[in-house]
């Protein structure tokens, strides 16, 4: 089964809107176009159901079936339990949270494992705890590719060891690590595993149940649904943590790591974001399945449908001799995000040569700056960045391959 291509951006309204023609979309890590299904809910919920959920009228209760229904799909999706989601501002802002939340359950002196290869999104705010009697312990990348190694990581747990943050895929490496050993040499150490997800899950929402993580978080704007941050918390872990919300609030899970309360309409459209997946499931495949089921079958659809438009851009890259490929240059365990170092123009050369092509892609540090700085790049101009999900078609990436040759 082939991915049906005109039917997916069918479902974007950006693919027809006429100020967008032409140009081709290429900066997807930092934030995906919604689909036609998250508009429509949140458009419903902002013109009838904006009132306080959960009361007993008609438009009160439908506000409160359509936030219930977003957990309770997601959950779903995720393959775990609905009282184990929980949507806050951003990713960022839920990692502050968590840090807050979980410092009481330790010791001073127990010790943090935090990778050098994540968005800061997962690394800021367990970094700052060192102010407040924990140990935080490096784990640096490979200075040449930008890899983390399992084999360093064997070597920086100790018996203090409480916790292994780390992403699962970088959002400038374009890397899959491996979370399901690094989960489970976090486990037999005593210590949690918190994956930070923003990078790979607009390329295939997690088995969280089969990954094996105890915290895993990721940005709902860059999976075509509003700007919230989705994070999943194992259920005997949430219990042990420290209320952030009011005082009364405690013991309710959903909102003891969302302290500022939830953002109803948009909790109330996260739930098109899944729509949107079941659509995608129905037009291509005729067999019942569950969500999670439904889940796996349509992660292997993008990723061949997605791998497919990234090998041509891979080998072009790699026949070149004035451009540098930040990260592996190979299929595997790799996702469509692509940072490159211009190596006969500056990057604000190449980069205008891109837009003038129509294209729409990032330069600078994406907030990835620990990993450049592990790399010995400069934060400041930084990388060209593209990315791209399984809206992309194989047209746009022959743009985009015009766009560099003519701008390199």
């Amino acid at each position: 089964m082939k991915l049906d291509i005109d039917f997916i951006r069918s479902q974007f309204p950006a693919f027809s809107e006429p100020s967008l023609q032409g140009w081709a979309f290429f900066e997807n890590a930092g934030g995906s176009y919604p689909c036609k299904h998250v508009i429509d809910r949140l458009t419903t919920f902002y013109t009838k159901n904006k009132v306080q959920p959960y009361y007993p009228y008609p438009a009160s209760l439908k506000a409160g079936e359509m936030m219930d229904y977003s957990y309770q799909r997601m959950a779903e999706y995720l393959n775990v339990s609905a009282s184990e989601i929980h949507f806050g501002p951003s990713t960022t802002q839920n990692v502050y949270v968590l840090a807050n939340a979980m410092r009481p359950m330790w010791q001073e002196g127990d010790e943090i494992i935090v990778s050098c290869q994540d968005h800061e999104a997962n690394a800021g705010a367990w970094r700052r705890l060192a102010d407040r009697g924990m140990k935080i312990i490096e784990w640096h990348v490979d200075a040449q590719e930008g890899m983390l190694s399992t084999e360093k990581l064997k070597g920086l747990f100790t018996e203090r060891t409480i916790m292994v943050a780390f992403p699962h895929c970088s959002n400038v490496i374009g890397y899959m690590n491996p979370v399901k050993e690094i989960s489970r040499m976090a486990h037999d150490h005593g210590a949690l595993s918190v994956v930070d997800g923003v990078g790979w899950a607009p390329h295939g929402f997690p088995d969280l149940k089969d990954l094996g993580a105890d915290i895993y978080l990721f940005s709902s704007y860059k999976t075509y649904g509003p700007h919230l941050g989705v994070m999943y918390v194992k259920e005997s872990l949430i219990e042990k943590l420290e209320n952030q919300s009011h005082f009364f609030k405690k013991g309710i899970t959903r909102n003891m790591i969302t302290p500022a309360g939830p953002d109803h309409a948009q909790i109330g459209a996260i739930g098109g974001v899944l729509d949107y997946f079941d659509a995608v499931y129905k037009h291509h495949f005729e067999e019942e399945a569950t969500a999670a089921e439904k889940n796996q079958t349509l992660n292997r659809l993008f990723r061949e449908h997605e791998n497919e438009l990234l090998q041509p851009l891979l080998d072009f890259l790699r026949s070149r001799t004035d451009v540098r490929m930040v990260g592996p240059d190979t299929l595997e365990n790799r996702a469509p995000i692509v940072s490159i170092l211009p190596r006969k123009k500056t990057i604000e050369e190449v980069y205008a040569g891109l837009t003038q092509h129509k294209l729409m892609l990032g330069s600078g540090d994406f907030y990835a700056v620990r990993p450049l700085m592990d790399m010995d790049i400069p934060t400041n101009p930084g990388v060209i960045r593209m990315s791209f999900v399984h809206y992309t078609t194989k047209e746009e990436v022959d743009q985009l391959i015009e766009g560099l040759e003519t701008a390199l």
